[in-house]
């Protein structure tokens, strides 16, 4: 599995014609990180996944972690959901709101997972009628 997720990131790297070195820089981590990933040595973490997202919005998630929809995305909302966090509470300390609008037009959602930045995360099965 480990290997299909550095297949896909080296596909990256070819599609923007980048070095490991301007890729790294780019998302924001080391470039021994990068080396360590695509050697093999190190799995890539949830932050490094969520840094590649966030640099090159195009990169499908579903995509890179496990091969499923297209690259680079198409945009039509076929392949994932899109979900747009607009934050309602400013200032909060610990429990931040946020409003979650999902867009789908043919996947129903099973499962939803928040992932907070103190390493907890919550799970929601949704609730089938």
């Amino acid at each position: 599995m480990n290997d299909k997720i550095i297949s896909r990131i080296k596909r990256l790297l070819e599609h923007y014609d980048l070095s490991v070195s301007a890729f790294a820089d780019h998302i924001g981590v080391q470039r021994s990180s990068m080396s360590h990933i695509l050697n093999g040595r190190n799995r890539p973490s949830l932050d490094f996944i969520l840094k590649v997202v966030q640099a090159y919005p195009e990169v499908n998630l579903y995509w890179l972690l496990n091969g499923k929809g297209t690259f680079p995305s198409e945009g039509n909302g076929t392949t994932s959901p899109t979900l747009k966090f607009s934050e309602t509470t400013q200032g909060a300390p610990k429990e931040e709101s946020h409003k979650v609008v999902v867009e789908t037009k043919s996947k129903e959602i099973s499962r939803i997972v928040l992932f907070y930045s103190d390493g907890t995360f919550e799970s929601f099965d949704a609730k089938k009628q």
